[in-house]
């Protein structure tokens, strides 16, 4: 496992990113993460399906709420092997509390609160927080990372645009 000194800022303030740094073209790295069911999902079960995955610090703070509620909304559009998992070091509980809430019924969040099986594997684990950072990775049917999106001041969404022409390009 790596440091990534100085990555991501949060408010300006550097934070120092954890795990293994992927990369575009790569095979993405399995990990285990629990549904809102409390349920382990591993990634490799949604081998044969493109997913965006988008990694976010908590569902209860502002720019992660706007950013699912938007996926969510978008989830609605894509076809039936895009799927859409966001990740956060959130409990299932809250999660589910939290869905349920914001009226999220089509993006499927997951919590790596446990091990950070995700957040080592991705490379996007806030080590001195244990959050992880706002990022977007894209993976084909075939496991490929294709597209990877690492906001680097966490207080601010995603570029969305960049997110859809690269889902475009896959098909």
């Amino acid at each position: 496992m790596s440091e990534q000194k100085r990555i991501v800022t949060m408010k300006g303030n550097p934070l120092a990113l954890v795990g293994n740094k992927v990369s575009v073209g790569e095979t993405a790295p399995d990990f285990v993460v629990i549904d809102n069911n409390l349920t382990p999902v591993k990634f490799s079960s949604f081998r044969g399906r493109i997913c965006i995955i988008s990694s976010v610090p908590s569902l209860d703070t502002p720019v992660c709420d706007l950013e699912t509620k938007m996926f969510n909304e978008e989830a609605g559009r894509l076809e039936k092997d895009v799927v859409i998992l966001t990740i956060s070091m959130d409990l299932p509980f809250a999660q589910k509390r939290w869905c349920a809430a914001a009226g999220v019924d089509k993006v499927q969040t997951l919590s790596d609160h446990r091990d950070a099986s995700f957040g080592n594997a991705f490379g996007v684990l806030i080590g001195d927080l244990r959050l992880l950072a706002r990022a977007v990775f894209l993976v084909d049917q075939k496991g490929a990372i294709r597209y990877i999106q690492l906001v680097k001041e966490i207080t601010n969404e995603p570029n969305y645009e960049e997110i859809w022409a690269a889902l475009k390009a896959i098909y």
